[in-house]
């Protein structure tokens, strides 16, 4: 007889914390290693909400922290500081972004991302 897993659903309240705090943790939470059958290989059913993203405490000094993308074409390097991407996109992308760049560059990055869940 199978079992099918059934799906978890975490909640991180992200007011008054630091942002680096909230995105190890959401990431710890995406790749499994909260679980107890923790394996590299399989993307596990979870779903992670981040409510309060505009609460987040951010000091000045991390508010020049420069966020880059890359079009693939020569020239196409774009520097952005934390606070000027919070202005345009808000702290829901600035989350988002930090989570990624702590999840493994491989194909699960994707399905890993769009488990996560984050609200202003």
């Amino acid at each position: 007889m199978k079992t099918k897993p059934t799906s978890k659903s975490y909640t991180i309240d992200a007011a008054g914390k630091r942002l680096g705090k909230v995105a190890t943790e959401a990431a710890a939470i995406l790749i499994g290693k909260k679980d107890v059958d923790y394996a590299p290989h399989i993307v596990n059913d979870v779903t992670v909400s981040i409510v309060n993203a505009a609460k987040l405490d951010v000091p000045e000094k991390k508010g020049t922290e420069v966020y880059q993308r890359y079009s693939g074409y020569p020239g196409g390097l774009k520097n952005e500081p934390l606070k000027h991407l919070a202005t345009r996109r808000g702290y829901a992308e600035v989350i988002r972004r930090t989570v990624s760049g702590m999840l493994p560059k491989n194909k699960h990055r994707q399905r890993l991302m769009a488990q996560l869940v984050v609200t202003e």
